[in-house]
């Protein structure tokens, strides 16, 4: 079974909301398995709409990467990164 990653592009407006958003996020990501490969460091936007910051996510499944998302840990700190900051995220299978 292929992993699968978590990429998002944050644009963060409240940094205070937004850091509880990180902490429990980073125990939800943790709690599936999931490792950060990129998280916040430095970026060359090449295409597209910039975001300060890029966040890579590495899970074992595409299947865990979606029940972290859809855990109730997870949604607890989506709660405080809503209206803290602009992001999109999508969760990707890996290549085999």
């Amino acid at each position: 079974m292929p992993c699968a990653y978590w990429i998002a592009h944050v644009t963060v407006t409240d940094e205070e909301a937004y850091g509880r958003y990180a902490a429990l996020a980073t125990k939800a990501i943790a709690a599936h398995g999931g490792e950060f490969l990129a998280r916040g460091g430095e970026a060359i936007q090449k295409e597209g709409r910039a975001h300060p910051r890029n966040v890579v996510a590495r899970f074992p499944s595409l299947e865990a990467a979606n029940a972290c998302y859809e855990s109730a840990t997870y949604q607890e700190a989506l709660s405080h990164a809503k209206g803290a900051s602009e992001r999109d995220l999508v969760l990707v299978e890996g290549a085999d």
